[in-house]
This record gives structure tokens, sequence and C-alpha cells, in this order.
């Protein structure tokens, strides 16, 4: 994983002449002059992956740290801490945000940078001479880059530009593209992911573990199915990967998972990859999971769960104050403990230290999430090197159950993939439910087996109630974000368009309704 991890980039053009420079440039080196072998091919690929997870304490990129403080952190889960002091994303969280909020362009910016690298492999690769399996594989690895690029795009603001091929041209004009609809854009990005996974190994090794596969194209395909309501298709594809020849199969350890002493194991079919103490590849997640003000853990306390009130005839007031997503596992519930902790010991004093919500109240701990924590880099969680699961077996399964019982009812087959993944977290199976109930109990198992993996507000977006109807407003009302219900009706299931975009890149975009 190491080889492919960064590319970076520098093209340094000079001349030095007495002659006048002509300002307006008259043309453009393109990339198909620039990438001439082998080790150029594996490069632009690597560059496609890098926009997954390259970052700093300055930078986000999609999956270090952006997808939540742009997108997650707006859900009914997961929310900004203290140490988020970024007026913005304080603002967006609370559905405050416009259409020249700072990450709603950067999650624009990042995607589309992605996207172009992709294109320049796409279109490149192919004239370069060398290894035709190799050649083939690269090309189909920029192909599902490209498609789960675009996949979050379509998802986050509906209609999009669809750029297929490196933009070469010099003229502003030729570079401004108006918005495909949404349906087109799903129908490119199946059309990458299925000829993805016919090229595609069904496993790597050596340096090569954590590039996409066959399964992994089949995986987000099943997922691109399930947002499209293609139950058949869903349920087919979900199909082909559960019981092809991949290996994949869940932890015996809901734990073993977010551990990077087993990342990459059977269960991790697609993820952003991370590295401790080399050139800044820690996941950034994991220090933003701590309390602040520990000896020996620098913490920021920068995320933490989104508290609400709920009814509760235990507390003295007849409310909790402080209800979470964490007191919605049962205490049985092996995940609560490998997805949270309430405490933190300090490696310098040897103390534990946590925070109370409400003093009165014994016990009643504020939880702090725990996925990313790499207990191999204690004193400084900014080298985390516990991946990001983009997609795992787990989620699969729950495709499966989930397009099964939506296609014909709670089957026997539905109900197998879903008590796999209740097994695994100690709990009972599930039988006798009607179609409703068990729509409810399919989404409520994605809710505690993905919290704080960036689907929460994907989820919210695309589930519906037994009426047909998105459950995203009633969500953020129970939790108080009564935002939800400025301006037009709907509005907060598609993000803005950047207005950045719209006045200086390209003209051609429209805004999506009520932004």
């Amino acid at each position: 994983m190491k080889n492919f991890k960064y590319a970076i980039w520098l093209l340094a053009l000079g001349a030095v002449s007495c002659a006048k420079l002509k300002e307006d440039p008259s043309s453009f080196i393109p990339a198909s002059q620039f990438y001439k072998t082998q080790a150029d091919a594996v490069s632009a690929v690597t560059a496609a992956y890098s926009l997954l997870n390259a970052g700093s304490n300055s930078v986000q990129t999609p999956y270090n740290t952006l997808l939540n403080t742009g997108m997650d952190f707006m859900s009914d889960d997961i929310g900004p801490g203290p140490g988020a002091t970024n007026a913005d994303v304080r603002s967006q969280s609370v559905l405050g945000h416009s259409s020249s909020g700072l990450r709603v362009l950067q999650l624009w910016q990042q995607h589309y940078a992605g996207i172009k690298k992709a294109n320049i492999a796409i279109d490149t690769i192919p004239h370069i001479n060398f290894d035709a399996t190799l050649r083939g594989r690269l090309v189909a690895e920029a192909k599902f880059l490209r498609a789960l690029y675009y996949f979050n795009l379509v998802r986050l603001y509906g209609d999009v530009p669809l750029v297929l091929h490196d933009q070469t041209s010099i003229n502003l004009s030729d570079l401004q593209v108006p918005r495909a609809p949404a349906a087109t854009v799903y129908a490119q990005i199946e059309k990458d992911l299925t000829e993805a996974a016919v090229t595609l190994p069904n496993s790597y090794s050596g340096a090569d573990v954590g590039r996409a596969t066959a399964g992994a194209a089949k995986s987000i395909l099943a997922k691109v199915y399930l947002t499209e309501r293609k139950w058949s298709d869903a349920v087919s594809k979900a199909e082909e990967v559960i019981n092809g020849p991949y290996g994949y199969d869940l932890f015996s350890s809901y734990a073993d998972v977010f551990l990077p002493a087993t990342k990459n194991g059977k269960e991790h079919i697609f993820s952003a990859q991370f590295k401790s103490n080399s050139q800044g590849q820690g996941n950034n997640e994991a220090p933003r999971s701590v309390l602040n003000g520990i000896p020996g853990i620098v913490g920021s306390y920068a995320i933490q769960v989104v508290f609400y009130s709920q009814p509760d005839a235990t507390k003295p007031d007849g409310i909790d104050h402080f209800f979470s997503v964490y007191k919605l596992y049962s205490a049985k519930d092996k995940r609560r403990n490998a997805t949270f902790v309430t405490r933190f010991l300090s490696p310098t004093d040897g103390k534990y230290y946590g925070k109370l919500n409400d003093t009165k109240i014994a016990n009643d701990s504020i939880p702090f999430f725990n996925k990313y924590w790499d207990p191999g880099v204690v004193s400084n969680e900014a080298e985390s090197s516990a991946n990001v699961s983009i997609i795992r077996f787990s989620e699969v399964l729950l495709i499966h159950a989930e397009a099964e019982n939506e296609l014909n009812g709670p089957t026997t087959k539905a109900y197998t993939s879903i008590n796999r993944v209740r097994a695994r977290a100690g709990l009972d199976p599930l039988s006798g439910l009607t179609q409703a109930q068990f729509r409810d109990a399919v989404y409520l198992e994605r809710r505690l087996e993905f919290v704080f993996e960036y689907q929460r507000w994907f989820d919210l977006i695309r589930e519906r109630d037994a009426s047909g109807n998105g459950i995203l407003e009633a969500a953020m009302l129970k939790v108080g974000k009564t935002n939800v219900n400025n301006g037009v009706k709907g509005k907060f299931y598609l993000f803005p368009i950047p207005q950045q975009e719209i006045d200086n890149s390209n003209g051609k975009l429209t805004q999506n309704p009520g932004w």
C-alpha cells in the first residue's frame, strides 16, 4: 500500500529570453505528453487514490475528516465538539449553512480533483506501451475511483457536471460544463463499476494490498443499486459478493474491524489507507475524538456525539437531557464498547480522564468515539494508522437484507443476512416481522453498525418510512435541529451547488431549490 498511497508531482516549466513573452497562452501540455512509462501509469492511478485520504491538520480530503466536518456533523449522531472552532462548520452542523459554505465548496472541489486524476489515468494509460494485463487493471482501478467520487457527488448535490475526459482546453468557455441529470450520472457510475469488476483482480498481495478489487467494484455497485431503489439488481449484485470467490467474512470480534493490527482483513472490502509516521499519512479523526487536556495525549475534542432530550422515567425530572446514539445500543450489544470509550488512560500519570454530563446523575459519562484510535501511537494519535472502511462485508449483508425485504418482504434470505450481523454483535436473531418492521430494523442496524464511518447523512437522505416519505426532517427535529424546516420543503436532501463555482468557474451551473 505504501507504494501507491501518495503521488507528488512537481512540474517546473521555465524559459529565459530577452524577448517579451506573450501573455496569452496558445497551447497546453497535455497529460498524454507527460505520462510515457509503466511507472508513470502507476503514478497516475496513485494520484487518483490520494484524494481519498491525503490530508493534514490544514487540508481535509473526503475520507480524512472532510466527509465528517462537511457532512456527518449535520446528522443526528455526530457533531462538532468544543475543539471545533470553525464558525462555518459549526453553522453547517445545525443546518445554518449557505451556498457559500466552506465545506460545501471543499467537498465539491476535492471530489472533482479526484475525478480529474482518474480521467487523466483513463485517457492516457491505454496509449502507454507496457504489460497489457497491468495496463487494463490500472484503467479499471481509475474507473472504480471515478465511480466512487461521482457516487458521493450525485448523492450530495444531485445533478452534477459529468466530466469523463481530462479537460485540456485553455478557453474558459470550453471548461464550463452544465449539470447532467442525476440519472445520467448514475448510469455512468454503473457503467464504470461494471467494467471495472470485469478486469480487476479478486485480491492483491504485498504492497498492492488495499487497491480496488472486483469484489469492491461489485459491492459499491450493489450500494449504488440500493440507493437507486433498484432492489432486484441490488439483491443479485450483493449475492455475487456474498457467494463469490472473494473470501469475505465477518471478523468474530467487532473491534478487529478498526484495529490497525487487523486492517485489510477478511471483512474489509475497500478502505482508505492510513499509515503512521510517514509524511503526515495518519488518520486525523483519531485525535479529534479525544478529550483535550489529558497528560501525555494530544487531543482536540473536535468531535462528539449529538446530545438531545428523551423522556426517561428513571431521571429526576423525567427527562434524559443527554441522550445520544450511544444509548441506542442495548447493554448486550458488543459494538458499543468498541465504538465508544467513556474515559482515557493517561500514559504520563496513569490516571483515567473522562467527563460527566451531569454530576447529579451517577455514571452518566460523555461517550467518545473510539473507532480510529491507534493503540500503537497513544501519545500522538494524529499518527493513527487506523483505516477508514469505505465498504465492508457487514454492509453488503445489510444491503442484501434491505433490498431483499423491499423486493419480497422479510424472507429467509433477508433474515439470514441481517442476523449474521446481529450475531456478531451478540444480539438475538430477528424473526416474525412485517416488511415495515424489518425495514426499520435494518435502518437501526445500519446506524449502530456504521456510526462514525461517514454513512449516517447518506442514510438520512436515502431512507424512507412505510409511506415512502423521507426520514430526514423527522430525524433532525428529534435532535433539535429546527432549521430543517426553514425554506423550501426537502431543501436539505441536496447540498447547495457552491456559489463560488457558479460565480468564478462555471457559469453554466444552476443552483438547487431553496439555496
